[in-house]
């Protein structure tokens, strides 16, 4: 009896998720409230009620599921709580999750035409149309947290990447801290990565980045870029021995059983963004603009809330598969700083080539500098 009250349960949860009704009250279902069929019906009249009561629909598009929010804190569900509130219930959010209209590049393409209002993506897909947005992959300028945030509330970025990014089409809404990348080896490979020297000669998945690739390099490891859909099987093979995605990541994505040390070396943020077609949000009338704002102000604060929780879920559910986790101390942090960090002569031409000039550079490493007034927790 009670498998087939689950199995009743499951079903009608997929009914909803399927129409993408998915309100407040369906959030807090997942907290323990039976998914019984008049609960989904209800759940799902609401939806309907605001979509008919709404002046405007705003398709928002993400690469990720809603279940994989608890430990990759993408925020999609909150978002579409926020602006539906601050609006007051004038803009309706469909939500488009799972990569439905695609993912990255494809989702950018899609908000700069104007086919869908708004996707979340990789922060470095901004590179091609503000170059000064790929910085972020320089190591140790901002891949803690904190220098993070610093950086993206600096009016340096604002100028130099924001300004750019707009006159593209882009508005940013705000940007998803999910934590730093980390150096994880495969189960089967070499033992636990503490210093430099441990990355010797380890053939190191890298993505398309010189940035990373170049990174790599300095620290000893043998960078051999492969594509992110093909990175499971090609550390299952021995292809590659090791990869730097973010602990949320590796969780979301299906590497706990294939996965053996985990450290935090804090070189590079994992970071997204919520971008917005600027056509059409400037096309709205004013207090929908504001309300839109406010929105992804407060969406922005509940991530920065989440970051901890979702790590810690994130590694409880690594460690069961076996997966052990190393923090570095100062003194090993230093040496990985020294061996392949942003202030080393290597990355002169980067700065330049990214910021335009070593002056212009030297702005935004103010503001990776400047305590901003938003805090979050680092790794």
């Amino acid at each position: 009896m009670e498998n087939e009250l689950k199995s009743a349960e499951r079903r009608n949860f997929l009914k909803l998720t399927g129409t993408g009704a998915f309100t407040a009250a369906v959030v807090a279902g997942a907290a323990g409230t039976l998914w019984s069929s008049e609960a989904v019906a209800q759940t799902a009249k609401e939806e309907k009620d605001r979509q008919k009561a709404a002046e405007h629909t705003m398709t928002i598009a993400t690469a990720y599921v809603y279940g994989a929010s608890r430990s990759y804190p993408i925020m999609q569900l909150d978002l579409k709580e926020n602006i539906q509130n601050a609006t007051n219930g004038k803009v309706y959010v469909k939500l488009a999750p799972g990569g439905q209209l695609g993912a990255g590049g494809a989702l950018v393409q899609k908000v700069q035409g104007g086919t869908i209002q708004a996707a979340q993506h990789s922060l470095a897909n901004f590179a091609s149309f503000a170059p000064a947005a790929d910085l972020i992959n320089l190591p140790y300028f901002c891949g803690a947290n904190q220098r993070f945030v610093n950086l993206v509330h600096s009016d340096a970025w604002k100028q130099d990447v924001e300004a750019k990014v707009e006159a593209k089409g882009f508005k940013a809404l705000f940007y998803i801290v999910i934590d730093p990348r980390v150096v994880a080896m495969r189960k089967g490979g070499a033992g636990p990565v503490l210093t430099p020297s441990d990355l010797s000669g380890v053939k190191f998945r890298v993505p398309g980045s010189k940035m990373l690739q170049q990174y790599y390099k300095m620290v000893g490891a043998n960078p051999t870029p492969v594509a992110w859909g093909e990175t499971p099987s090609a550390i299952k093979q021995g292809v590659a021995d090791a990869l730097d995605p973010s602990v949320g990541a590796l969780f979301v994505f299906g590497f706990k059983d294939i996965l053996s040390h985990v450290t935090f070396t804090q070189a590079v943020p994992d970071s997204q963004v919520f971008s917005c077609n600027l056509e059409w949000f400037n096309s709205m009338p004013k207090d929908v603009q504001e309300g839109i704002e406010v929105a992804s102000e407060i969406t922005s604060h509940q991530n920065l809330a989440k970051v901890p929780s979702a790590r810690n879920y994130a590694m409880a559910e690594l460690r069961k598969s076996g997966v052990e986790f190393h923090s570095l101390s100062d003194a090993q942090l230093a040496e990985w700083k020294a061996a392949g960090g942003y202030q080393r002569k290597e990355w002169d031409e980067f700065k330049v080539e990214l910021a335009g000039s070593m002056a212009a550079f030297e702005k935004l490493e103010a503001g990776v500098e400047t305590k901003s007034r938003y805090y979050v927790h680092d790794a």
